[in-house]
């Protein structure tokens, strides 16, 4: 999630001093979810020193010749776990890491699979928002991890301006990049072979969305993902399998409240700090990490609708 600087101020004093409390990430922790399909639920925390900004849920898929990464983690450190959850799963290589958008939680872990010269897969517009944002999301990751953990911005090479598919050999991956919702740099993918839906961070259940992108935009591409028969969803945060389209119900209704709430205060004239504190409130009870993102959502939000 964005932004890190909060993050880098409340733990980055500390962050050499709090190596050793590290959380490891063991192998338990990825699950098979559907035959050849990994992954591994995130933390619903800030990123921290202890959870070396592994809040996001990774994992991968195997096919019958190679591999593919779905959002390899939070950071080097945490690519690094997913990079040997796969050697204990696996020995067929990594051809393809899916950033599934430009937030940092999801991609940092990218360093950790340089080796063997995989395909790093982006949106079409990753390159461009990596250029405005990647040394920034870089330098307050370091100093809340450490430079060695963090790691460095990966630029993907393989970039998908509508459909993609990949080939694992013998199973298909099909990438669709979306218009700005989420951010504007979001993919999702569908897995043919199980009927899984990865959904990355177009869907979060229980911890509370950021907004980055375009409000509107994000609940029309939740009605066309709805459209999609899938057997199961993997979301961006929540628990990694789950019923779909049932489990977007609670992200549509917060979302449509941002919208409608936040239009609604536009309209009375309420200042944009006080509607920060306003917009949503009813919610509070319903998210892990509310009162950390809601206010600026309503900040995002209120910008972008004033002049509607």
């Amino acid at each position: 999630m964005s932004p890190l600087t909060r993050r880098a101020a409340l733990f980055g004093a500390c962050a050499c001093c709090a190596l050793a409390t590290r959380r490891a990430v063991a192998a338990s922790d990825f699950v098979e979810i559907a035959p050849g399909m990994v992954f591994r639920r995130g933390v619903d925390e800030q990123a921290s020193v202890a959870n070396a900004d592994a809040i996001a849920n990774t994992g991968f898929i195997v096919g019958a010749e190679s591999v593919a990464v779905i959002d390899p983690g939070g950071s080097l450190a945490d690519g690094q776990a997913l990079r040997a959850a796969i050697a204990a799963r696996t020995t067929r290589p990594v051809r393809f890491v899916v950033l599934s958008h430009v937030h940092p939680d999801h991609i940092f872990g990218a360093a950790a699979f340089t080796e063997g010269a995989p395909k790093i897969v982006g949106h079409a517009r990753l390159p461009a928002a990596l250029a405005t944002r990647g040394e920034y999301y870089r330098r307050h990751l370091a100093e809340l991890l450490g430079a060695e953990a963090a790691g460095p911005v990966v630029t993907p090479n393989l970039l998908v301006a509508d459909t993609h598919t990949l080939d694992l050999g013998d199973r298909r991956l099909t990438l669709r990049a979306h218009r700005p919702a989420h951010t504007d740099t979001d993919l999702t993918l569908f897995d043919e072979r199980t009927g899984t839906l990865i959904a990355a961070d177009l869907l979060f259940i229980g911890r509370v969305p950021s907004f980055d992108g375009d409000l509107k935009g994000w609940l029309a591409e939740l009605d066309a993902l709805a459209a999609i028969r899938a057997a199961r969803v993997v979301p961006g945060h929540g628990p990694v399998t789950t019923d779909w389209p049932a489990a977007a119900a609670d992200l549509r209704r917060y979302l449509s409240l941002l919208l409608t709430e936040t239009r609604a205060a536009i309209a009375a004239g309420v200042p944009i700090e006080q509607a920060a504190t306003r917009v949503a409130a009813s919610e509070r009870g319903r998210w892990a990490l509310f009162d950390d993102y809601n206010p600026r959502n309503v900040l995002t939000a209120y910008h972008q609708l004033e002049w509607e």
